[in-house]
């Protein structure tokens, strides 16, 4: 069993950028693929980063080029850098595994984007 915990969320204007991080409990991190997946209001949850044990990264075409995924095997972290946010990124973010494993799902960590 995995636990995550999101955090690094909150309220910022068009265009400015956070850094989000996810926090994982156990040993076996470094083995595990992570992905970054948001829920807008209304929507279904998306897939917006993934990067692999390898360290191969691929991004949803709505954030290529604005979002970096990146991970820190050392401290069992995988973290979303956020640049030139648009108020249609303002949703809930969470991270999870990859293929995930919805009991694997933490509280997520809420991100407005508004002026």
């Amino acid at each position: 069993q995995v636990q995550l915990v999101e955090s690094g969320g909150g309220l910022v204007q068009p265009g400015g950028s956070l850094r989000l991080s996810c926090a994982a409990s156990g040993t076996i991190f470094r083995f595990l693929n992570m992905g970054w997946y948001r829920q807008a209001p209304g929507k279904e949850r998306e897939l917006v980063a993934a990067i692999t044990s390898g360290l191969t990264t691929n991004y949803a075409d709505s954030v290529a080029g604005r979002f970096t995924i990146s991970r820190d095997n050392a401290k069992n972290t995988v973290y979303l850098q956020m640049n030139s946010l648009k108020p249609e990124d303002t949703a809930h973010y969470y991270c999870n595994v990859r293929p995930l494993i919805k009991e694997y799902w933490g509280p997520g960590t809420l991100v407005t984007v508004s002026e």
